[in-house]
């Protein structure tokens, strides 16, 4: 039997903080920052999980972060 451990961003507070430390790392565009400059470390670098990504994502955009 296989015992899977806690994963460190299942917390969409957690996750949308470690969002925002990615993103602000990131240089702006016209003022702009491309979605895939962030995602990208986030989901393959770091391999985490898409529904993780998104989780951070909706609470960063409703808290107003990004």
């Amino acid at each position: 039997m296989k015992f899977v451990g806690n994963h460190p961003f299942a917390d969409p507070e957690t996750a949308a903080r470690k969002l925002m430390e990615i993103a602000n790392a990131v240089e702006l565009q016209d003022g702009r920052i491309h979605i895939e400059k962030f995602n990208w470390p986030f989901l393959s670098e770091l391999n985490h999980s898409r529904a993780e990504y998104g989780a951070g994502l909706r609470l960063a955009i409703e808290r107003g972060w990004l």
